[in-house]
């Protein structure tokens, strides 16, 4: 069970022998415990900033098109934030105590170099969506931008960049550029103080913004009716679970990356209360809240247009009043913004720095990390979207989920909470392993992984493999953190692993 233990921090000789260290930086470094300062507040308007996004306003879609009603849909998503809350409370745990990033954390289970493999997983699932996410504020600025400069759309096509399946032309390229360089821009200027500063003026707008189109889905299609009134398309019980089970997996998918490196903005809360009420509030009460605006408002979209537009970029831009069309997209683009910096600049960014921890800052970092966001061509990945949910959410949570069964039973089972803070940062510390590599989770980690193979290359038409593998694949991240959790344990045990503990 966990408990509200203070705060643990260096004395000034063990944090001079950190600063020593070649595994150490400004950025990686413990913060002390004075200057822990996000309140519960600052917590909850985080996940405000992040939850609020055209990937969640779509969310509930993906699960309506395989058959679901509105409110399987929406429970479906509430369901999945519920479950993945308790490894981000736990995984937080850390953070806040120790005041140290998810790579620092991470040491403590595979080893001062062993820390790469589970950070740069991490950090190459949030490139792909810092990526995503810059395209898609990009295309709210290009859209806006068309209202203004209807020839944009007939610019030169990039034809290097595209391919039969999607073309883009230099005008949404320019677009997507000015956005990248808004969010790594400031960044570079601000820190991870801009994040905090962003979420706190951001989360009001964004929250009103949802409710504004909830008053105008209400208004202009008489109500919710249409929406309530549709009913599933599954013919039985069974078609219902078989949609069900991996529509849970991808949402809980959607955040397994948040759950790893939580310690990231965790290292900055007053406690351990702070931490955990300001996650379990702002993320549980968001996202069902703007899956049900993305289904609501989609479903007035029928009536009012005689089609589903389930991207909000392309309804506003429908909107006949140019002041409504200005203050929405505006609101649009912060949204984009503030779910950018914080679930997919900041863990990258620190995964780069602990790499090469003399030569890499985390503002570099973050440049590097956009860098990648542009070379990965966000917009052929969203060319095709049918794979957003069992080939992009479930596929990356069979990676991540073991990384999270590993840290939690690390952390709680074998060391009971207690970390040597000072041997995190140091070669022949604790947490060195003898080669820097902790075999019990690298097995582990393999181990966890192999069951979900079969059925990831089975879904991008690899191989073909019986019912059985791809069934299993439903259940990836459950099934590769309780492995991991399993596996990691047992070996750990008769390992009979010393732990250490930082009075």
């Amino acid at each position: 069970m966990l408990k509200a233990e203070d705060l643990q921090d260096l004395t000034e000789e063990q944090r001079q022998v950190v600063e020593k260290s070649p595994y150490s930086n400004a950025d990686l470094a413990p913060i002390p415990a004075t200057e822990r300062n996000w309140s519960m507040i600052n917590i909850a308007h985080l996940w405000v900033g992040m939850s609020v996004c055209i990937p969640t306003y779509m969310l509930a879609s993906g699960l309506i098109d395989i058959g679901m009603n509105w409110w399987q849909a929406i429970l479906t998503v509430a369901l999945g934030n519920l479950i993945v809350c308790v490894p981000m409370l736990l995984n937080g745990h850390a953070g806040t105590r120790y005041g140290i990033t998810f790579p620092i954390f991470a040491r403590a289970a595979f080893g001062i170099y062993g820390t790469h493999v589970a950070s740069v997983l991490r950090a190459v699932v949030a490139c792909g969506w810092f990526g995503i996410q810059g395209w898609i504020g990009g295309y709210a600025i290009y859209s806006l931008a068309l209202l203004a400069f209807p020839g944009m759309a007939d610019s030169m096509v990039l034809g290097a960049l595209g391919n039969d399946l999607v073309q883009i032309n230099i005008a949404q390229f320019l677009c997507f550029l000015l956005f990248w360089a808004i969010n790594i821009g400031l960044f570079l200027w601000k820190g991870m103080d801009s994040i905090k500063y962003i979420e706190h003026w951001g989360a009001p707008l964004l929250i009103a913004m949802g409710i504004a189109l909830l008053a105008w889905a209400w208004m202009n299609a008489d109500g919710f009716g249409p929406m309530l009134s549709q009913p599933d398309r599954f013919e039985t019980r069974a078609d219902f679970w078989r949609a069900f089970f991996p529509g849970l997996t991808a949402m809980v998918g959607f955040w397994a990356t948040l759950s790893l490196n939580i310690p990231d903005f965790t290292r900055y809360a007053r406690s351990q209360k702070d931490q955990m009420l300001g996650q379990f509030l702002g993320l549980n009460t968001t996202m069902p809240f703007y899956a049900f605006v993305g289904v609501a408002v989609t479903s007035a979209t029928i009536v009012v247009y005689g089609e589903a537009i389930w991207n909000p970029v392309d309804l506003l831009a429908r909107f006949d009043h140019i002041g409504l069309i200005l203050i929405s997209m505006f609101a649009l683009a912060l949204a984009t913004l503030t779910t950018n910096m914080a679930a997919n600049v900041v863990a990258p960014a620190t995964a780069f720095s602990n790499f090469l921890p003399r030569l890499i800052s985390l503002r570099t970092g973050a440049l590097i990390t956009g860098l990648i966001g542009i070379a990965i061509m966000p917009w052929k990945l969203l060319a095709d979207p049918s794979g957003y949910i069992f080939t992009w959410l479930i596929g990356y949570s069979a990676l991540l989920g073991p990384i999270g069964g590993i840290l939690i039973c690390d952390y709680f089972l074998i060391r009971r909470t207690k970390l040597n803070l000072v041997d995190l940062y140091l070669r022949d510390g604790a947490y060195h392993f003898g080669n820097g590599f902790n075999l019990r989770a690298m097995i582990a980690l393999i181990i966890a992984i192999l069951p979900n193979v079969p059925g990831f290359l089975h879904q991008v038409n690899v191989i073909t493999v019986s019912s059985f593998w791809s069934g299993l694949y439903n259940y990836a991240w459950f099934i590769g953190f309780l492995v991991a959790f399993f596996v990691y344990g047992v070996l750990s045990y008769r390992s009979r692993v010393e732990t250490t503990v930082s009075r």
